[in-house]
């Protein structure tokens, strides 16, 4: 805004980060490096300007706060200033109130007053003499011409209700208006650049005429009037979340998407920071929104910016330091007609709710436009608040103020003007004004949803978190990943293994979330002494039995401990495969394990009144235990034994081993 009307050489001013210390944001210095630029060039423009990012910590404003500061703030504005006004702001709170807001805009205007000194100061030394340029303007003859054609027909034809309807009514009348203008100036002097910036200024002049002398909108509303507002959630069977959202003829379907831990959004970061996003919220303009055909590509500038909005705004409310799902929100733009980032912000925040994302509070975005008249020396010497602005409000009008929160305070915000800059009661006003619309849509869309679902949608996939002891990662993910891959096969999960030990455990499958907690919960678990397990003979030796009592983890039941009365044979007690009662005796040194079968049989009898808790648990086995195909059967496992007993010299009494060496 700070360029002079009728100024439509192209402009490039390129910052280029050669140094970054990882602890200061190069952005900001952006900002001044390209004022100061232009201040020292001979391009003709109203600068300078002053620009910080502003944290608040523990209640106190920080100017050019570092990333360390930025954790622990609850405020990140970015604020421009000239020497006395507001230009330009964007950012996202902590829900802080309007009052706090105020006080942080004040902050930053203060803060701006060196930094514009300096760059006077160095355009004073080294800054070059502002070229003199012609701008290109519609010549007055030609515009006073055309006013006479579309004569008092252009506001009844920009008072039509609907967009395209109006749109159809105004390009009606320069179209014929343009014809009688070529007629009588000639193709030469009557381009389709020169129609197109005198049609600009007529319905400029009569839409701004309307607002400020008889205090008329275009669509017949109030000035703080709020466009009929629509919201359907669930709208989609598939979709996790997904709701409808509709102020007028703005229209937009979000949908949210929970993924695992896995499905965070990774990115490289030079300036220090976080390097990963579990939030991540996508705009999408189709041409399709505003009647048109054109080139479908990336997403460009503007749709980056807006869902950048958007996503600031909601942020805030979504727990995602407990929450463990990463999660995606699409706002795809059905129709447009002014303020479909805030419509983004409305639908988004229904869609995760849809989806049964544990919001602290919903969030609900507006705009406030402007219009002024300006006196001899280019003051603002009168203006309109405009609640919820439309696209030709947005075009004719001085300002787009998008102002998103809460019930309790802001959480997004953007300022974009085209006036040179605005005193800071206006906007105070502006402020209010907001909040009053803020909570009055918030009001229509608890009217759909009020708060989060308790149910999630059965495609959205379901979570269990273990924490496991750090130091058994390792042994979790095994060599090579060997064991967490097979678990992931097994089970068909997800599974996600966080450095403090957490363990997220993502399944749609109830039956595949039992098999990878049960094992994840054994392969981590210690021997607790004194406890019960109910474990598998993998190992027969003749000074005892192996038994696996948990995931991958063997203990040792001696020859002594497998039965109350004196066993000659440990295969006339168990044989391998069979499943059996041991009670944990005690861990030694080595992390080897002793359990008991005797034991366990003795206190499980007592606990079921002696009746038995296992058929025959204190009798010898039958001779059928003895045969020869079961010694060979023994013996064909020896080298499987040998693995076991040699992993963990004896997973037992050293006095076995021994035993067992003798036996070599």
């Amino acid at each position: 805004p700070l360029f002079p009307k009728g100024w439509y050489n192209e402009v490039q001013v390129q910052t280029v980060v050669l140094s970054a210390d990882g602890e200061n944001d190069p952005d900001i210095l952006s900002i001044i490096g390209a004022s100061a630029s232009l201040m020292v060039s001979d391009i003709p423009w109203a600068g300078p300007l002053g620009a910080l990012r502003i944290a608040r910590v523990n209640g106190k404003f920080i100017a050019i706060p570092t990333h360390a500061e930025m954790a622990e703030s609850d405020l990140d504005l970015i604020y421009v200033g000239n020497e006395n006004d507001i230009v330009m702001f964007e950012g996202a709170g902590e829900e802080i109130s309007e009052e706090d807001f105020k006080a942080a805009l004040k902050f930053g205007q203060d803060c701006c007053k060196p930094l514009i000194a300096a760059q006077k100061e160095l355009a004073a030394k080294a800054g070059k003499k502002k070229r003199e340029v012609k701008l290109n303007i519609v010549p007055e003859e030609i515009l006073k011409e055309a006013k006479a054609l579309a004569g008092d027909r252009i506001v009844p034809a920009l008072l039509t209700p609907s967009k395209l309807a109006r749109e159809a009514a105004v390009n009606a009348i320069f179209e014929e208006v343009g014809k009688k203008l070529v007629e009588k100036f000639g193709a030469e002097k009557v381009t389709e650049f020169v129609l197109k910036d005198a049609s600009y200024y007529i319905q400029k002049e009569a839409v701004r005429g309307l607002i400020m002398k008889e205090g008329k909108r275009m669509d017949g509303r109030p000035l703080d009037g709020i466009r009929a507002i629509h919201s359907e959630a669930g709208i989609l069977p598939r979709a996790h979340g997904s709701a409808l959202f509709s102020r007028g003829e703005t229209q937009t379907v979000a949908l949210a998407t929970l993924g695992t831990g896995e499905d965070a959004q990774e990115f490289d970061s030079y300036t220090g920071g976080s390097n990963e996003k579990k939030f991540i919220l996508h705009y999408n303009f189709p041409n399709y929104s505003v009647g048109e055909t054109g080139r479908i590509s990336g997403p460009g500038r503007r749709e980056i910016g807006h869902g950048a909005l958007a996503e600031r705004s909601i942020e805030p409310m979504i727990p995602l330091d407990k929450y463990p799902y990463a999660i995606r929100v699409t706002s795809e733009i059905m129709e447009s007609n002014g303020s479909t980032s805030m419509a983004s912000v409305c639908g988004g925040t229904l869609a995760l709710m849809d989806a049964g994302v544990p919001m602290i509070r919903p969030v609900a975005g507006i705009s406030i436009g402007m219009c002024t008249e300006h006196d001899a020396v280019d003051k603002i010497s009168a203006y309109k608040l405009l609640s919820d602005i439309i696209g030709a409000e947005d075009g004719f009008g001085d300002m787009d103020c998008k102002i998103a929160g809460t019930e309790k305070g802001i959480t997004g915000f953007q300022l974009d003007l085209k006036l040179r800059g605005i005193p800071h009661d206006m906007m105070a006003e502006t402020l209010e004004k907001a909040r009053v619309a803020r909570l009055f849509i918030l009001g229509e869309m608890a009217k759909t949803l009020a708060a989060p679902r308790t149910e999630m949608s059965k495609y959205a996939p379901r979570i269990e978190t273990v924490r496991i002891n750090p130091e058994k990662i390792g042994a979790l993910i095994g060599p090579g990943g060997k064991n967490i891959k097979r678990l992931v096969e097994e089970s068909g999960c997800e599974i996600n293994i966080e450095d403090d030990g957490t363990v997220n455990i993502y399944s749609v499958s109830s039956e595949g979330m039992k098999i990878a907690r049960d094992a994840i919960v054994g392969m981590t678990a210690e021997a607790e002494i004194g406890k019960i397990y109910r474990g598998k003979v993998v190992t027969v030796k003749e000074f005892g039995a192996f038994v696996e009592f948990l995931p991958g983890k063997d203990g040792l039941v001696h020859i002594s401990e497998l039965a109350n009365f004196r066993v000659k044979q440990t295969e006339d007690i168990v044989k391998i495969g069979d499943e059996i009662w041991v009670k944990c005796l005690g861990v030694d040194e080595k992390g080897r394990v002793k359990l008991s079968r005797r034991a366990a049989m003795a206190e499980r009898d007592q606990e079921m009144g002696g009746a038995g808790a296992e058929a025959g648990a204190s009798q010898p086995a039958g001779e059928g235990h003895r045969e020869e195909g079961h010694r060979e059967e023994g013996r064909d496992q020896e080298p499987r034994e040998e693995g076991r007993r040699d992993d963990r010299r004896g997973g037992g009494g050293g006095g076995g081993e021994r035993r067992g060496g003798g036996r070599r």
